[in-house]
């Protein structure tokens, strides 16, 4: 007797999660910085994403830090950035977002103008959100960018807790006429473990919905200087995650983002107490086809 066996076909898997208030089709974003002024947005929607993150985005316009500010590192199959928020300001995004016809879930990242003294940063980033807000499933908070000047200081206590509670009182304003709407602060793998334990602290005491962990790192000694991101940030911006999950407990949102460039990375990031995975330069090496890898099994 002879036996036929056919293999089975890979199935594809929805991975379909809720949270922050959303039923995610699943848990793959794309990351701010590819599309900082919301230009792609129906075009991004159709390669497999569970949500959308643009910008960042500033009040004004402004072209970012002098060229070159971009490197790519072939063999580690990472990147270097100082960019410097280079986009063409919030209204420019906001009027490109009310104009889309996907049904992307999108976040839109704020920031900080270059030469905002951080005294008034809180000015600039409840400008934007005020904009932001209405067009916007959740609001990103970019403070933890290594390529605008001393903008990580606004993670430090002189300036952490006032900007979220201002942002707060403003979530709640709005929320009452439009919906809530999450914040989602966008945090460094940097952190001293002091400096981290207070900014969780007075997270969960501000009530904030989630964070992205994390953000480019500093913590390389490549002469170029900038954020370094893709393979090399990987096991560095892990254990940021493991640091972030066990102070904030295993219920509260967390967007993992750093180096994830295949499924068995996106794997890692979720068994590590991510809800959600966000990917940028894996794109960069890899293209659209990236996504369909990270969901099938």
């Amino acid at each position: 007797m002879s036996y036929l066996y056919f293999e089975e076909p890979t199935p594809v898997i929805s991975d379909k999660i809720k949270i922050l208030g959303f039923n995610f089709s699943n848990r793959v974003g794309l990351a701010s910085g590819m599309d900082k002024n919301a230009d792609y947005i129906d075009s991004l929607s159709h390669l497999g994403f569970g949500f959308l993150e643009l910008g960042t985005v500033t009040p004004r316009a402004q072209a970012g830090n002098a060229k070159p500010r971009l490197f790519r590192l072939t063999e580690k199959r990472s990147l270097l950035n100082s960019m410097g928020f280079n986009n063409k300001g919030v209204e420019h995004a906001v009027l490109r977002i009310q104009k889309n016809k996907s049904k992307a879930i999108i976040g839109l990242s704020i920031g900080k103008n270059y030469d905002t003294p951080l005294e008034k940063a809180i000015e600039d980033y409840l400008f934007c959100f005020e904009r932001a807000y209405p067009v916007s499933d959740y609001i990103a908070v970019n403070i933890s960018s290594p390529n605008t000047e001393d903008l990580r200081q606004l993670e430090s206590e002189k300036y952490f807790s006032s900007l979220i509670t201002s942002l707060k009182k403003k979530q709640e304003s709005y929320s009452k006429s439009l919906g809530y709407k999450p914040i989602i602060l966008k945090l460094s793998p940097d952190l001293e473990e002091s400096n981290l334990e207070y900014i969780c602290k007075e997270i969960l005491d501000k009530d904030i919905d989630g964070i992205i962990c994390s953000n480019t790192t500093i913590s390389h000694k490549y002469p170029q200087g900038g954020g370094l991101s893709g393979e090399e940030l990987f096991e560095f911006s892990n254990k940021s995650l493991i640091s972030f999950r066990s102070f904030l407990g295993s219920s509260f949102p967390i967007i993992a983002s750093g180096g994830v460039m295949s499924r068995s990375h996106y794997k890692k990031k979720l068994e590590l107490g991510a809800d959600l995975v966000q990917v940028y330069t894996g794109m960069i090496y890899k293209g659209p086809i990236l996504i369909s890898e990270i969901l099938r099994s």
